[in-house]
């Protein structure tokens, strides 16, 4: 039987250092930029802090509950992201930034859904299966949960956010796989689904030609490729043991928005080969030990749970990593912790709050 015991200490550890990693790369990154755009060299520096303060106090709410009480708000959380995710399609109540509509803003204060819906697409996943353990072999059941992940695809995919809608849809689908779902209906899901991705790539072209520019970035070195062409300099100057803290040049107006899902790149030019690997060593670290969790979890709702949250971290890391070293394309994702962004950080610290609290209760 589950016992009470104390949290995963290593994972804390790995988090704190994360984060502290993105408070330090954060302001190395983005002071020339917030000196220039804000006449604030600390702009991005403080509200990083601040949501990282938020985060904290969060994690540690979660962490002194039951994670089992929180299936109680699994409905009322889906259908609060839902109505959020609503509102970014009306212009009233979001600003398109980057040629996207992803930020809904109160005041000076700006949230991201779709972040939000990471987490609670997951606990409603987790909920669903454990909730209905007779029927997972029932389509009627399949198809329904598939419609919940596919309004949700579809809303996200209208922002545009790609890259998001395809990390919540690789984690639904392997909850399926996981929770013993017929390998034949998710199978004959992943032939539909690709006529359905081409004419999602023909409807968002000119979005999804920016994205593919890592291909080929010399076509366009001035246009499409000029980012990644930047991120690659980033990590040549870098080299081994990297430029020292606070000496990239890339970020000096050379390499766009280099403190948000392109922070990896001044790492590597600042840190170096050494530096790189030792975060990427973090988040395997992090990634092994929240499997390690959910396969000694006997509760099937925190064994769903918890593989959920690490796979939703673990994926967004390689994928953000993947990009800025040119093997995937341009996603817009953020690095979990490191990167600037409040609703990222919020979100993430929270989950590992989720996650430490089910680590309190495996054999």
């Amino acid at each position: 039987m589950p016992v009470k015991r104390k949290f995963d200490p290593i994972i804390l550890i790995v988090t704190v250092i994360l984060i502290c990693i993105g408070i330090v790369m954060i302001y190395s990154s983005s002071a020339v930029i917030a000196l220039e755009r804000y006449n604030d060299p600390y702009f991005f520096l403080k509200k990083q802090v601040m949501w990282m303060v938020v985060g904290s106090i969060s994690m540690a709410l979660i962490l002194r509950l039951d994670y089992r009480t929180i299936r109680r708000f699994t409905y009322p959380a889906l259908f609060i992201t839902l109505i959020l995710l609503i509102l970014l399609l009306i212009p009233q109540f979001t600003r398109e930034i980057g040629g996207a509509r992803r930020w809904l803003h109160i005041g000076p204060i700006g949230f991201q859904p779709s972040e939000l819906a990471k987490s609670t697409l997951i606990l409603y996943i987790a909920h669903s299966l454990v909730k209905n353990t007779d029927k997972l072999k029932d389509f009627k059941f399949y198809l329904f949960n598939l419609s919940i992940l596919g309004l949700f695809f579809l809303l996200i995919l209208f922002q545009p956010d790609l890259g998001t809608a395809l990390i919540i849809a690789a984690v639904v689908f392997t909850l399926f796989f996981v929770a013993g779902i017929r390998f034949s209906y998710i199978f004959y899901s992943f032939l539909i689904s690709i006529p359905l991705l081409c004419v999602t790539v023909l409807w968002v072209s000119s979005y999804i030609k920016r994205r593919l520019a890592f291909l080929n970035p010399w076509d366009d070195p001035l246009g499409a490729g000029f980012q990644i062409i930047q991120s690659y300099l980033a990590f040549g100057r870098g080299n081994i043991l990297g430029l020292g803290l606070g000496e990239g040049k890339q970020k000096l107006f050379y390499l766009p928005e280099p403190h948000t899902d392109f922070i990896f790149s001044i790492i590597g030019e600042e840190l170096g080969f050494i530096g790189s690997v030792g975060v990427v060593v973090l988040f395997a670290i992090l990634v092994w030990r929240g499997v390690k969790i959910s396969l000694r979890s006997l509760d099937p709702f925190g064994r769903y749970l918890s593989l959920g949250i690490i796979l939703m971290i673990g994926i967004q890391a390689i994928v953000n990593m993947g990009v800025v070293v040119g093997l995937l394309p341009t996603t817009g994702l953020p690095l979990p912790f490191i990167s600037v962004g409040g609703s990222s950080l919020l979100v993430s610290m929270t989950s590992i709050g989720m996650l430490l609290n089910i680590s309190e209760n495996i054999v």
